[in-house]
């Protein structure tokens, strides 16, 4: 059996893409699903309406500190849709759903590129500033303007056995006219989550527009954050 490779800046990486070290925070908003399903039509994926009208958006900064793209600042807004062929509504619809990754700003050239070659991610270039205190705080700008800032207050600790578990996700991105769905792996330790716990506001970029016609900023469904993530990424195929 052949093994995938891709040559990203002239490193040629071979697959699976393994992240070893990475920390995660990460709020979850409920939004109206009709405004929800606009923003993400070009997809051609539904939302998973976990409420009659409700949909679920993630946001989310991922800092990865070892692993085959190197490291580097990763922002998201992930938006939870139902797989291919499947219309699910209601609360257990939404353990099967997956991530549809609608932004994703990073802060080196390397996955930046990578990212959009092997997945199709919707990476651009931004900049971060980021306070790890007792409150943790981060924000994202790009093109100059502020796109989004998010605090968390810290979580309640869940226990070891419930989450370490690997985990076997999907996700799907989508560019150049083309949704692609991206396998991979999860292993999360140190894991902490609460009910709220994240005060977000918006700046002037384009995506910040985006997120307002969601009815963002407004208080979390919840929120969470993992000491470590260890994730294994696969090749993306088309849907």
């Amino acid at each position: 059996m052949s093994v995938s490779q891709h040559t990203i800046a002239g490193t040629v990486l071979t697959m699976p893409i393994r992240i070893r070290t990475a920390d995660l925070h990460s709020a979850a908003f409920s939004v109206p699903a009709a405004p929800a399903q606009r923003l993400i039509d070009y997809s051609g994926l539904t939302v998973c309406e976990y409420l009659p009208g409700r949909a679920v958006v993630m946001q989310m900064l991922v800092r990865y500190v070892d692993g085959d793209l190197g490291q580097y600042h990763e922002y998201g807004t992930a938006i939870m849709v139902n797989p291919p062929g499947r219309r699910a509504r209601g609360p257990k619809a939404l353990a099967k759903a997956a991530a549809f990754i609608h932004h994703l700003p990073v802060d080196q050239t390397f996955t930046l590129e990578a990212g959009r070659t092997i997945w199709g991610f919707p990476k651009i270039m931004a900049d971060f500033r980021v306070r790890d205190r007792k409150d943790f705080t981060f924000e994202v700008s790009a093109d100059g303007q502020l796109i989004v800032g998010i605090e968390f207050r810290p979580g309640l600790p869940i226990p070891g056995r419930l989450t370490s578990r690997s985990q076997v996700l999907t996700t799907y991105a989508h560019r150049d006219g083309v949704t692609r769905e991206v396998p991979w792996q999860m292993r999360v330790t140190g894991l902490r989550a609460r009910l709220g716990g994240a005060r977000l506001w918006l700046g002037d970029h384009a995506y910040a527009k985006e997120l307002a016609s969601l009815g963002l900023p407004k208080r979390a469904l919840m929120s969470q954050s993992a000491a470590n993530v260890e994730m294994t990424f696969g090749d993306a195929h088309p849907i």
